[in-house]
């Protein structure tokens, strides 16, 4: 069965005026869609056809750089579809109940956190993206490069943002700490970070 673009879980302007229904169209319907596209043409007849998103990115990444161009693509429909979800419009913010919790034990405070996420989202040379994930147990900031993600490194993702250029430049130009900044203020989905923290 061929992969397919999922729609995202809200209205394009719904993020406005922190992502514009200008940068969604370009980066949902042309990026993520060219990434599922040529996930579908790499796996065609192959014995990866058939198999789930996760399997392919984790046998792609077993077999790595020979899979180099499938796991990209895999790994990059996966993110992709994370990140429309760690957004919703009004979020941002402190978080509350189970996930404050969590933060104020593993980082020390919210404020702590924001500094660590947004350190590693502004200093990731140049594309990719800025993580907080459960490893062992224990709540951290990653930042991996390219397609790179948390499930490859045996991590779970609770949260990311896209710091390819292609996530905020119509709408921030080269202030890539400014849109860092508005997704932690005004962007995050702390619900879907707090259902994927269990």
């Amino acid at each position: 069965m061929a992969f397919e673009l999922p729609p995202l879980p809200y209205d394009k302007s719904a993020l406005e005026p922190h992502v514009s229904a200008r940068t969604l169209e370009f980066h949902h319907g042309k990026h993520h869609n060219t990434y599922v596209v040529n996930l579908n043409n790499l796996t065609k007849d192959t014995d990866l056809a058939g198999k789930s998103l996760e399997e392919v990115i984790k046998l792609a990444a077993a077999d790595l750089p020979a899979k180099q161009p499938i796991f990209n693509n895999a790994a990059q429909v996966w993110n992709h579809t994370f990140f429309w979800n760690c957004m919703t419009s009004g979020g941002g913010g402190k978080p509350s109940g189970k996930v404050a919790e969590r933060i104020a034990s593993d980082f020390g405070s919210y404020e702590k956190f924001a500094e660590e996420f947004k350190q590693a989202a502004v200093t990731q040379f140049g594309s990719g993206w800025a993580w907080l994930v459960l490893d062992g147990g224990k709540l951290k900031v990653i930042k991996t490069a390219n397609a790179d993600l948390p499930m490859a490194h045996g991590q779970k993702a609770l949260l990311t943002v896209d710091v390819w250029e292609h996530a905020y430049y119509l709408d921030y130009q080269n202030r890539r700490p400014d849109f860092v900044q508005a997704f932690l203020d005004h962007l995050v989905n702390w619900d879907f970070v707090a259902q994927n923290l269990g």
